[in-house]
């Protein structure tokens, strides 16, 4: 990897670490459907990144099934964040009516 790889890598990490730091803070504070699936959007999401920087390294290999050529488990983490998200905003927008 190169030196401005590696350093929005580290920019990507911190970022998004104090997002889930953060979302983790809120979910002991709510039990709100909407904004649990939030939380769990932004875990998930940081978890994908710190799997696609282990991947990179060589340290993880992603492997296994694939589907149109994309490792099953890259698949996932780029999907399920997404899909988190996506609930959260129809919970929303279904209480808000």
């Amino acid at each position: 990897m190169e030196q401005s790889e590696i350093i929005l890598y580290i920019i990507k990490l911190i970022l998004s670490g104090i997002a889930a730091f953060l979302a983790i803070a809120l979910w002991s504070k709510t039990r709100d459907a909407a904004w649990m699936s939030l939380v769990a959007g932004a875990i998930t999401g940081y978890a994908g990144m710190v799997f696609e920087l282990l991947v990179k390294m060589g340290i993880i290999i992603a492997g296994g099934i694939q589907i149109a050529d994309i490792p099953l488990s890259t698949l996932l983490f780029a999907i399920i964040p997404t899909l988190f998200f996506i609930l959260a905003f129809i919970l929303m927008l279904r209480r808000t009516r």
